[in-house]
């Protein structure tokens, strides 16, 4: 039985090495034409979908259709960039983090600490209902109700930028709390009472034994929190702006890697498809480096 037991955990966690390679080489071989045409200079160019003149060297190779009704039309190519979704997630997921952070921590503080048990238990259970919210929930709310009170404060455009943060912050504070919460539980009283003894007070507890020892748990729940803010969607989709230009601004519309996906693989055929896996690859990367980056360094860190 044990034997089984032992054999049935490593497939499992076979399982998921599988799956993870091969969504690595599924992206990676599905943009390899775009990686071909552009090269490196793709996460660096601002254009999309843009038609520029052959340089003189491929113009030598295009056969002009005799039938043409233009012929002495200049010969152009397509040429796609990421630059402008990469900043866009980027920027996106760190209005959302300094957003959520200190939010989430003084909830999670208040329920975990501060709060009568059965307050606690209400606010604790609407921040879990609140993370069960499907995210076009969020995006429609955001469009109808939060936009516009966000343009009347700083002006600008109604969807922009810190609309589409600001609303992936809220979205992701559920986690953060619900998960520093749990942690700082963790807590031995005995240490709790100790320092109490020795005259700290509430807030010296909370600061020097609270959050010390939950630290990995904290940590913890800003990488779950991250890799959701990078890879949402729908909710972005509606309140980001779609349109591929860098912002001018906090509050200027911009696009994401997940909505360029979402808004273009429809359509989208040949170079322009594997453009769009290309994007898919760094966000895969992205994601991976951040998370991994996180996860062995600062984790690490910790623990010594």
């Amino acid at each position: 039985m044990e034997k089984i037991f032992k054999n049935m955990s490593l497939l499992s966690a076979s399982i998921v090495l599988v799956i993870l390679i091969g969504i690595f080489f599924t992206l990676f071989l599905s943009s390899k034409q775009a990686m071909d045409e552009f090269g490196l200079s793709f996460v660096t160019n601002p254009a999309w979908q843009t038609e520029v003149a052959l340089n003189p060297k491929e113009a030598k190779n295009v056969v002009v259709d005799e039938y043409s009704l233009f012929p002495d039309e200049e010969p152009t190519k397509t040429i796609y960039g990421g630059l402008v979704p990469i900043v866009g997630t980027i920027l996106s997921t760190l209005i959302a983090l300094v957003f959520a952070l200190p939010i989430a921590m003084g909830i999670a503080v208040f329920l975990a600490e501060i709060a009568p048990k059965n307050v606690s238990h209400v606010v604790g259970i609407a921040i879990e209902l609140l993370a069960a919210i499907p995210s076009i929930i969020f995006g429609m709310w955001g469009l109808f109700y939060f936009a516009p009170i966000i343009q009347k404060i700083v002006g600008g455009y109604q969807v922009s930028l810190l609309t589409a943060g600001l609303v992936l912050g809220i979205m992701i504070l559920p986690f953060m709390a619900a998960i520093t919460r749990d942690s700082m539980k963790t807590t031995p009283d005995i240490l709790k009472e100790s320092a109490y003894a020795l005259g700290a007070t509430k807030f010296e507890v909370i600061k020097d034994v609270i959050f010390p020892y939950s630290k990995v748990g904290i940590i913890g729940s800003i990488i779950l929190a991250l890799g959701r803010a990078l890879g949402e969607t729908m909710a972005v989709a509606f309140l980001i702006g779609s349109v591929f230009e860098l912002p001018k601004a906090i509050n200027s519309p911009t696009i994401s890697i997940p909505v360029a996906l979402a808004n273009n693989f429809g359509e989208a055929t040949g170079l322009g498809a594997s453009s769009l896996f290309y994007l898919a690859f760094l966000l895969f990367l992205i994601s991976f480096i951040v998370i991994s980056i996180a996860k062995f360094y600062f984790l690490k860190k910790v623990k010594k």
